[in-house]
């Protein structure tokens, strides 16, 4: 086995480790999390939903992020002890959808909600999950890029390593972050760092291993400098893109 296939073993080997080591980091939580979370693409400002059983209703809080908008509801709003109902308004229109989906969970049950329709679908739209995690994937890498650009590696392995090593390490990177509560940013961008940490490690001996185009100190320095950036860049995008 050539050099170079073992260094990818070994490093498909560590981005595996990665994936289990850094799946409860996106879970972590310290205040009440949501009970019931609607994605609503392009709603309009006047758009509202509201929830309840026979006669009583409790009215979703909002949060608008790009082109999307989350409609929230918390165990207090959940009181009802029949089946919910969904009494969405905009405009002059209002319709109901009800709640067929059970049981629900005491926490993190996520929906989207397709207006031309009219039907609502348990998590996230997966056209959606590709878009954003695409979205995200592609920047980092062309962040990173950039700066593997500036430290002036030019070999053909040392690229190859590049891209196998990121699209591992970001790419589980990625997927983790799809599956948190789009709502609860602060505690996502938490996660994130924590995250990072295990992406740094891997990626700092993934890269020491398999780019040997210049000194180990160089390469190390590319690989916190290329992770901060990312990091920064990342966080900017948790607090004001969708999730």
């Amino acid at each position: 086995m050539s050099f170079l296939k073992k260094t990818l073993f070994a490093v498909l080997l560590l981005g595996l480790i990665l994936l289990s080591s850094m799946a409860p980091a996106c879970h972590a939580n310290s205040a009440e999390p949501p009970s019931i979370v609607i994605i609503v693409p392009g709603a309009e400002k006047d758009f509202e939903i509201s929830i309840g059983s026979g006669g009583n209703f409790s009215k979703a809080r909002r949060t608008v992020k790009a082109f999307e908008s989350y409609y929230v509801f918390y165990s207090r709003d959940l009181t009802a002890d029949g089946d919910y109902t969904l009494r969405i308004t905009t405009g002059d229109t209002t319709f109901e959808i009800k709640m067929d989906d059970k049981p629900l969970k005491k926490y993190h049950n996520t929906y989207t909600l397709n207006m031309k329709n009219r039907t609502l679908t348990r998590g996230k739209s997966t056209s959606r999950t590709v878009l954003l995690v695409s979205f995200r994937l592609i920047f980092t890498l062309l962040i990173e890029a950039g700066v593997f650009i500036l430290f002036r590696y030019r070999e053909k392995k040392s690229w190859i390593a590049f891209f196998v090593i990121n699209l591992i390490s970001q790419g589980a990177l990625n997927i983790l972050i799809n599956t948190a509560n789009p709502v609860s940013s602060y505690l996502i961008i938490i996660a994130l760092v924590f995250a990072e940490i295990f992406v740094l490690i891997f990626e700092m001996i993934a890269f020491l291993l398999a780019v040997r185009e210049k000194k180990a100190a160089i390469t190390a320095l590319y690989v916190i400098l290329a992770n901060f950036f990312s990091l920064v860049a990342g966080g900017y995008f948790i607090t004001y893109l969708p999730i």
